[in-house]
C-alpha cells in the first residue's frame, strides 16, 4: 500500500508554525477522507486537521506540545491499492504552498538590510541558549551578531514567539528603534567635554517573595500570546486616546421599541454593536486615513473596512472576529454577522480567516458596566475604539425655545491611535464623526 504525508497545513498569511494539542487517531486507527485527524492551536485560533487521504494511520511524527512548521509532515497514512515497502509521498492536501517561518531565511528577495544573511558580522559570537534557557534561532544570533548586539543585550529584547522567543519581527523591531535612538543621540548637541553615555538595558521585572498567603498560578496559552502582543503593540505604537460623550437617546429608543418585533421577523436579536459598526463603517468612509496599516516607512491604506470586534471567551479571554467588508452590509447583515461571530466564538468555533484581515477594531468595555476606556491598538491596525456604558444623566438641550434639561441616555467613546501616523486633528475628528452619527440615528426607521 502506498503511505501518504499529512502536512501540517498554513492556517493563514502570518501563520508559519502551529503547536500539536490533541491527536485524535493513533497509529493503527483507520481513518477516513476529510475526518479529523489532530488539533492544533496556532497564535491566533484552535483548529482541527482533517485527513487528506483514507487510510490508517501508519506513524506519528510529532508528539503532543510539538510546535511544528508549516509545510512539514506530522503523520503517515497508508491508502490501500498499491503493494507494500513504498516509500511516503506527500500529500496533495488543499492548503497554501508552506511560507517561511520568522526565523528562516527565503529566497526570495530581501525587503530589509538585516534580511541578509551574508552581511559582515561584526558582532561577537551568541550562543544558541541564554542561561535562563530561552533559545534563540540560527537567523536570530547571525542578526545579532551582525548589529554588535551581545548575549546580555539580546536577553532584554521582548520575544512574541513560542515561550517568550525572540523572531525576526522582533529582532527588525528592537533594530529599527536601536537606529532611531542612535540617530536621535547623534543629531542632539552635547557639551564637547561630556561624553553621552550608553542608553542602560531596561531593568529586570523585580522578584516576587511568594510565602504562604500566596498562590502561583502559570499563564495558559492563549494568555501568554494576550501578553505578548499587548506588550509589542505598546512598544510599537505611541498611543494617544481621545474621549467624546455622545448623546445616544435614539438609538437606544428605537432598539427598545423594535427589538422584540426585530427578532420575531428575523429571528436575529439586535444590540447596540451592529449599530455602533455602522457608524464606525460611515466615519471610516469620511476618514479613510483611519483604515490603513504601517510598515517600515510605508502607509498600507485598506480599500476594505473590516472591523474586528472584541468578543469574550468561556475561558474569560478575549478574541477579535472580524466582520469583512462592513461598508457592504445594512443593519441587518451586521446583526448577523456579529451574532453569528460571538455565537461561535463562545462555543470555541472560529475558523483562521474569522480573525484575519481586519483593519479597525471596536471594543465594548460597557459590556462590563465600565463607562470608559483606553484599549490597546491590534497591531498592524492603528486605532481602536472603546464604547463606554450607556447611562441616564441630565443634559443641557438646544431647543427653539431656548435652553432646557433633559434627562438623556448618553455613553462615552475613546478611541486610542497610533501617533506617529494619526494625529490629533485625524483621530479627533473621526471619532466626533462617529458620535455625530449616532446621534443622528434615525428612530423612525423601519426594520
Amino acid at each position: 500500500m502506498a503511505q501518504v504525508e499529512l502536512i501540517m497545513p498554513k492556517m493563514g498569511e502570518s501563520i508559519t508554525e502551529a503547536t500539536i494539542l490533541e491527536w485524535l487517531k493513533k497509529p493503527g486507527d483507520t481513518v477516513e477522507m476529510d475526518e479529523n485527524v489532530l488539533l492544533i492551536a496556532t497564535d491566533k485560533v484552535d483548529s482541527e486537521v482533517p485527513s487528506s487521504v483514507a487510510g490508517t494511520i501508519v506513524e506519528i511524527l510529532y508528539e503532543v506540545d510539538a510546535v511544528v512548521e508549516v509545510g512539514k509532515a506530522i503523520a503517515i497514512i497508508a491508502t490501500e491499492g498499491e503493494g507494500e515497502g513504498e516509500a511516503p509521498v506527500a500529500a496533495a492536501p488543499a492548503v497554501s504552498a508552506p511560507t517561511a517561518s520568522n526565523d528562516t531565511p527565503t529566497q526570495a528577495a530581501p525587503q530589509h538590510k538585516h534580511e541578509v544573511l551574508a552581511a559582515a558580522i561584526t558582532g561577537g559570537p551568541v550562543s544558541k541558549s541564554d542561561e535562563n534557557g530561552r533559545f534563540y534561532s540560527p537567523l536570530v544570533r547571525t542578526m545579532a551578531e551582525t548589529e554588535n548586539i551581545g548575549m546580555a543585550e539580546l536577553a532584554t529584547i521582548a520575544g512574541s514567539g513560542k515561550d517568550g522567543r525572540v523572531t525576526k519581527k522582533d529582532m527588525l523591531a528592537y533594530i529599527a528603534n536601536r537606529e532611531n535612538a542612535q540617530q536621535v543621540a547623534v543629531a542632539a548637541p552635547a557639551p564637547q567635554t561630556v561624553a553621552t553615555p550608553k542608553p542602560a538595558s531596561p531593568a529586570p521585572a523585580p522578584r516576587l517573595n511568594s510565602g504562604g498567603d500566596t498562590e502561583i498560578v502559570e499563564m495558559g496559552r492563549m494568555r501568554r500570546l494576550i501578553a505578548d502582543h499587548m506588550v509589542m503593540s505598546k512598544h510599537t505604537s505611541p498611543h494617544v486616546t481621545s474621549f467624546i460623550e455622545a448623546d445616544v437617546t435614539n438609538m437606544v429608543n428605537w432598539r427598545n421599541k423594535v427589538k422584540g418585533e426585530f427578532q420575531k421577523k428575523h429571528g436575529q436579536k439586535i444590540t447596540f454593536t451592529p449599530i455602533l459598526i455602522e457608524a464606525v463603517t460611515k466615519a471610516i468612509i469620511d476618514f479613510p486615513m483611519i483604515n490603513i496599516s504601517v510598515e517600515g516607512t510605508n502607509i498600507i491604506v485598506h480599500k476594505n473596512i473590516n472591523v474586528g470586534m472584541a468578543a469574550a471567551l468561556p475561558s474569560g479571554n478575549l478574541i477579535v472576529p472580524v466582520i469583512k467588508n462592513a461598508d457592504e452590509k445594512n443593519l441587518l447583515g451586521l446583526t448577523k454577522s456579529v451574532n453569528d461571530l460571538a455565537t461561535r466564538a463562545r462555543a470555541n468555533q472560529l475558523k483562521p480567516n474569522d480573525i484575519q484581515g481586519g483593519t479597525f477594531t471596536l471594543t465594548n468595555v460597557g459590556t462590563f458596566g465600565n463607562v470608559m476606556g483606553t484599549p490597546i491598538i491590534n497591531q498592524p491596525q492603528v486605532a481602536i475604539m472603546a464604547a463606554g456604558a450607556i447611562r441616564k444623566k441630565p443634559a443641557v438641550l438646544e431647543t427653539e425655545h431656548g435652553d432646557v434639561i433633559a434627562i438623556r441616555q448618553m455613553m462615552f467613546l475613546s478611541l486610542s491611535y497610533d501617533h506617529r501616523v494619526v494625529d490629533g486633528f485625524l483621530g479627533g475628528s473621526f471619532l466626533r464623526r462617529v458620535g455625530d452619527y449616532l446621534e443622528a440615528f434615525d428612530d423612525k426607521q423601519t426594520i
